[in-house]
């Protein structure tokens, strides 16, 4: 089974969308059970809140749905646990540095530049156009 865990700021907008947008395109593939798909924080700001409203608005116009899902903080049973773990931007890169050391040298970007966060630029499709991207990406390497 490959373990992947999305990670973002609070754990609110970028990394839940990144989580079931993957959890989507795995299970239209065919192959959920080959997949554990989750998503944390690097902070604490938002723990045990939902999905951000825009951010469940711009899943469920895509036909997906990320009902029950709260903010958690990642952990460095996480880092052990999941075979790739892909943040959304520098800033999430700085804080996993942080909080793990070197052994935040698993991590990886989602893209090859930032994810911008749509809770400051409001522009949630625009999000999930580059986590599709970036989801799209990792399916096709972890099945060819």
């Amino acid at each position: 089974m490959t373990k992947i865990l999305f990670v973002c700021h609070g754990n609110i907008c970028r990394s839940p969308m990144a989580e079931f947008i993957m959890k989507d395109l795995v299970a239209k593939a065919g192959r959920s059970r080959e997949f554990e798909i989750a998503s944390a924080a690097v902070s604490c700001e938002e723990l045990g809140n939902p999905v951000y409203p825009p951010a469940r608005r711009e899943l469920q116009s895509h036909g997906i749905s990320c009902a029950g899902k709260t903010a958690r903080r990642i952990t460095e049973a996480d880092l052990s646990h999941f075979d790739h773990i892909y943040y959304m931007d520098a800033s999430n890169a700085r804080y996993l540095n942080r909080l793990f050391g070197s052994k935040a040298e698993k991590c990886r970007p989602l893209l090859s530049r930032d994810v911008a966060d749509p809770w400051y630029t409001g522009d949630f499709s625009q999000t999930w156009d580059d986590i599709l991207t970036g989801c799209s990406r990792i399916l096709e390497e972890l099945t060819c």
